[in-house]
């Protein structure tokens, strides 16, 4: 049988139907990405269930992406000792299992450590899935099939909250989790029979391993720096940052663990992560623009229904609704996308949808302090149809020129890029609206001096107005006015925090827009050139 790629003449090509493989295996790694931002609205009700405080809850999120980040850049190496089905289907079972257990945990301590064992086999879902489509399908039919695999990287995070909130606003939090379990084993069973290993990929990890040779080094300074990293991202905010000696602690050891994995990759004889794909040039370049995106797109799906929720008294489920329409748009224009693909330069589509999501988040700065429900829906559903653009065309030119034998490698490092970016999007997002938060707040104050004859008039109109409506005397008066008014200071200040963190976005997407004229001259074909 040959070693050609897929598509090929004389190419292997799989038994079963390519597209229904690819929805197989995506419906995946749609449960694994669902579960990192579900769980997010359940905290406050798995806190009460446990009787714990809501930042010891916190660790229920921290536990599953740090050991999800960990495992996500040395998963092909599990794929090439055990064989890629194999541990695709032991990561789909184990996860079940283990949703299963975190829905019936009955301490926070059992919670956590079956989050922690989630998350180390859900590292391993997407990076397979993507390897898997990258087999499956030739390069002029992967654009098409990147457009399957964008329902779960893209919809699901956006999705998340919205579940979450319903589910535990109308049953319980336990049905987070439980909900995986009939997904889990409808996917075990349909990924056994369908899915198989190329010939490229059973000789990888065929005979026995030699352990002499496995980089132990190199997995030890992997989990050190992601690990501590990600830790470092999901507690910052709740610990200030670098004035807390803990982060400060895991903020040292994530740089000398990525630096020391770093060079000993390169080095090492056997490297766990083969990193010889950064060098071919579209790989490298889709990573960085995949890394913007992600950073973009968690970073505005976390800042909007925060916005709602803690500005505008939302409810968690109401202000996932607000995510619900651009969701529903990206999916209805991702096949458009892909069809243009054939068209129309691949890296030119890059190119406008960092354009547009510059403008959209433009655009998002027309936020005022009593903004109805209706804008806020426009505003976001503006991102959406920007990130619509992005997904396929960087992924399809990530994976271009890089060889198949990389394959496993390239899509373990492209989803690490992936998902770190979005954790930092979401720490800086976060972190930033609390600093222009408190910055906007001092530089208000100082309307609100005795001195100032306008906050004086304000504030004796709104006292009279508060006797008026039967308030009590003139002094009780006052002081209703002046807390009336502190609240429209910090919420208004608030707003102005949220403008600055999205014309701060726009400007990161502007700057980004340009490195997608660095890609080849493709077309979803793969031919080469200046079409």
């Amino acid at each position: 049988m040959s070693d050609a790629q897929p598509g090929k003449q004389g190419g292997w090509r799989p038994a079963a139907n390519p597209w229904v493989i690819a929805v197989v295996v995506t419906l995946a790694a749609f449960m694994e990405v669902l579960d990192t931002t579900i769980v997010n609205v359940a905290l406050p009700h798995i806190a009460g269930t446990m009787s714990a405080s809501y930042d010891e809850a916190t660790w229920v999120l921290t536990s599953y992406l740090v050991a999800n980040g960990i495992v996500l850049p040395i998963s092909a190496f599990f794929g090439r000792i055990l064989g890629r089905k194999r541990y695709f289907l032991l990561c789909i079972v184990a996860f079940t299992i283990c949703s299963f257990l975190c829905g019936i945990a009955t301490s926070l301590g059992q919670l956590v450590v079956f989050r922690v064992l989630q998350g180390f086999f859900g590292g391993g879902l997407q990076p397979n899935q993507q390897s898997i489509i990258l087999d499956t399908f030739d390069p002029a039919q992967r654009g098409r099939a990147f457009s399957i695999s964008a329902v779960a990287i893209v919809v699901a995070p956006v999705l998340g909250p919205t579940l979450g909130g319903w589910i535990t606003d109308n049953f319980t939090w336990r049905w987070v989790f439980l909900l995986n379990v009939p997904v889990g084993i409808l996917t075990t069973l349909a990924v056994w029979q369908l899915v198989e290993d190329p010939p490229w990929v059973k000789r990888a990890s065929q005979g026995r391993v030699n352990w002499r040779t496995v980089d132990f080094p190199g997995i030890a300074l992997i989990a050190i720096g992601l690990g501590c990293l990600q830790v470092m991202l999901d507690r910052g905010e709740d610990d200030d940052w670098f004035g807390s000696a803990f982060i400060v602690t895991f903020a040292v050891c994530a740089v000398l663990g990525l630096v020391g994995a770093t060079l000993r990759l390169i080095y090492a004889k056997h490297p766990v992560v083969n990193l010889a794909c950064l060098r071919d040039r579209n790989f490298a370049l889709g990573c960085v623009m995949i890394g913007a995106f992600a950073t973009v797109l968690y970073g505005s799906a976390v800042l909007v229904p925060q916005l709602a929720q803690q500005q505008l008294g939302y409810t968690a489920t109401l202000a996932g609704l607000v995510l619900s329409p651009g969701a529903l748009l990206i999916t209805m224009e991702i096949p458009v996308i892909s069809r243009l693909m054939p068209y129309v330069q691949t890296r030119l589509l890059v190119f406008a949808g960092f354009a547009l999501l510059t403008a959209a988040l433009i655009y998002a700065r027309i936020l005022i302090p009593d903004i109805d429900y209706d804008t806020l829906v426009k505003l976001r559903s503006a991102q959406s149809v920007a990130i619509g653009f992005l997904f396929v065309p960087v992924t399809t030119l990530a994976y271009l020129t890089v060889p198949s034998a990389l394959n496993n490698d390239a899509s373990a490092i492209f989803t690490m890029f992936r998902n770190v970016s979005g954790s930092i999007g979401i720490s800086v997002s976060t972190a930033l609206i609390r600093e222009r938060s408190q910055a906007w707040m001092a530089h208000l104050s100082a309307h609100l001096s005795p001195l100032s004859q306008n906050f004086q008039t304000t504030l004796q109109r709104n006292a009279q107005g508060v006797v008026d409506l039967g308030g009590g005397t003139l002094a009780q008066a006052m002081q209703t006015a002046n807390g009336r008014l502190y609240e429209t200071f910090v919420s208004q200040a608030t707003i102005l925090a949220y403008i600055d963190v999205f014309g701060l976005l726009a400007c990161f997407c502007a700057a980004i827009a340009p490195l997608a004229l660095l890609f080849s001259s493709s077309k979803a074909s793969g031919s080469q050139g200046g079409h």
